[in-house]
């Protein structure tokens, strides 16, 4: 059965759940549903959020966004989608960038060789790949706070310093961007990254870098509440670790 048949995990029910969410970040709900759709690995529900939030507004009430408040919600879409990329893969960002593509107005749209929200293009034709790189490793050091240079450490001496290489160049030219998600808002995107994924040793320290870089105690429980809804719509499902097989999180998920 192709993506494209599939029941739509989002039914009215869990959309106006997740607006609704108590103490849930401003103009962020959309994103988040958008990247833990991506790493379900169902970018065909991705237009149905998108499409609600431009018609009904980023927060909990409907309200008509006007078109400038439009573009800001599609550009958070995809710059959100595309800082998935690194957590979640390469594959699983195209296809959701293009089915988010599919459903996007022309007008909300940004083409090659114009206007980049980002400036990411600049980033990596015209300055220094050591001024980026050390912005990066800022962002990480107060993303893991204390234990950065032993996180860091340990991903050098993993067998490859490649994976510490890896890691720099991730957070040097993707995530530490704050141009279009601030790192609040980066950080939920990574946490919508980790938990369809089951992969508690990172996200315990993403849940603390989260606060790290801005976000409140509520804002995080709300923000992993919503993308634990998404993913049982999902079908997951906490699972024993004795068992071979299954869908879900082996254990508990972790939290503040």
């Amino acid at each position: 059965m192709s993506a494209a048949s599939l029941p739509s995990l989002i039914t009215p029910a869990l959309l106006s759940t997740i607006r609704m969410q108590p103490h849930l970040p401003a103009h962020s709900w959309y994103f988040i549903a958008g990247v833990t759709l991506s790493i379900l690995n169902r970018p065909d529900d991705i237009g149905t959020i998108f499409k609600h939030a431009i018609e009904a507004g980023p927060g909990p009430n409907d309200t008509q966004p006007s078109g400038e408040e439009q573009l800001l919600i599609a550009r958070k879409m995809r710059e959100a989608l595309i800082k998935a990329a690194p957590i979640g893969g390469l594959p699983k960002a195209i296809n959701a960038l293009f089915s988010l593509k599919g459903v996007t107005p022309a007008a909300l749209q940004d083409e090659p060789l114009g206007f980049s929200p980002s400036s990411r293009p600049v980033e990596v034709y015209d300055m220094p790949s050591s001024a980026i790189l050390h912005r990066g490793q800022t962002f990480f050091d107060n993303v893991y706070g204390k234990v950065s240079k032993r996180v860091m450490g340990q991903m050098d001496r993993s067998g490859t310093e490649d994976l510490g290489i890896t890691a720099r160049l991730m957070y040097g030219y993707i995530l530490s961007n704050t141009n279009v998600l601030t790192a609040a808002e980066t950080s939920y995107v990574l946490l919508a990254g980790l938990i369809p994924q089951d992969v508690n040793p990172q996200l315990k320290g993403h849940l603390k870098g989260a606060v790290n870089n801005g976000a409140t105690v509520d804002e995080v429980k709300a923000v992993r509440e919503i993308i634990i809804r998404i993913c049982e719509a999902s079908g997951m499902i906490t699972i024993g670790r004795g068992v071979t097989g299954g869908w879900g999180w082996r254990g508990g998920i972790a939290n503040l």
